[in-house]
């Protein structure tokens, strides 16, 4: 038990800008292996949403609670995942060759496609969790717990699923850069689905396959384009995956 909360810690002080037990080791090889607790990393940054979000909608109006709570997520983990969803989109769709698109990706600075697909991303979940709070602050509260988690088990799908393309050991996520094992994938799946169960039952279900409909269709792009993924996919896909599950909760509720 004290390996796994060691690892957990591992993939917290990875994941995010939070502080951790300085009596927690770390190493590549245990970061390889806390990718396993990758989802419950989004069940603390979801927490931390969700409790902003609840906190703020009680002296501010439902709109400026949600961006007040994405900004508190975001300074959470240092926009890990917003710069990765930038790079890609910079990478992805200013380059021709796998060559280029990964020499842009590992570019500093960001370029005409990382603003604008940043600026686009950030304002549809503004507006897709503003939805969801003016049907009820506990229901964008839930889809925050949710999706952070599930987005986060798409990454981690994408790292047991996919081959690491970047060749130099210098890079952030090559250690993570390891097939699953089974005990491995069931511990980020429990983790990943579970949260569902606070959603109503047809939400669950339309959040999950929106997130596995976003999974399938970036791991076949990605490998398109690059033949795996790299660091920035992670994150890119774990922006797109969140914000598939609000946009099904919001359909799912307009639906019904």
């Amino acid at each position: 038990m004290r390996y796994q909360l060691e690892l957990f810690f591992t993939a917290l002080g990875f994941f995010t800008r939070l502080p951790v037990p300085a009596w927690v080791p770390w190493s590549p090889e245990r970061l390889n292996h806390a990718a396993r607790y990758f989802p419950l990393v989004g069940w603390v940054v979801g927490g931390i949403g969700a409790a902003s979000f609840l906190a703020f909608a009680q002296v501010l109006p439902p709109s400026l609670a949600v961006l007040l709570s994405m900004a508190v997520t975001i300074r959470a983990t240092g926009a890990f995942h917003e710069d990765g969803w930038a790079d890609a989109c910079d990478g992805l769709g200013g380059g021709w060759s796998k060559e280029q698109v990964l020499t842009i990706m590992k570019d500093s600075r960001i370029g005409s496609y990382g603003t604008v697909g940043i600026v686009l991303m950030l304002l549809a979940k503004a507006a897709a969790l503003t939805e969801l709070a003016a049907h009820g602050h506990m229901l964008a509260a839930c889809a925050l717990l949710a999706a952070h988690p599930l987005s986060r088990l798409a990454s981690t799908s994408l790292i047991h699923t996919l081959e690491y393309v970047r060749e130099d050991l210098s890079s952030k996520s090559k250690p993570l850069a390891r097939q699953l094992t089974h005990v491995e994938l069931a511990i980020a799946c429990t983790f990943g689905l579970l949260p569902l169960a606070l959603l109503a039952p047809v939400q669950g279900f339309t959040a999950l396959l929106a997130s596995a409909a976003v999974t399938v269709w970036a791991a076949r792009f990605f490998v398109r384009r690059l033949g795996g993924y790299t660091g920035d996919c992670l994150g890119a896909l774990q922006q797109a995956a969140e914000l598939a599950c609000y946009l099904a909760i919001v359909a799912t509720w307009n639906f019904i």
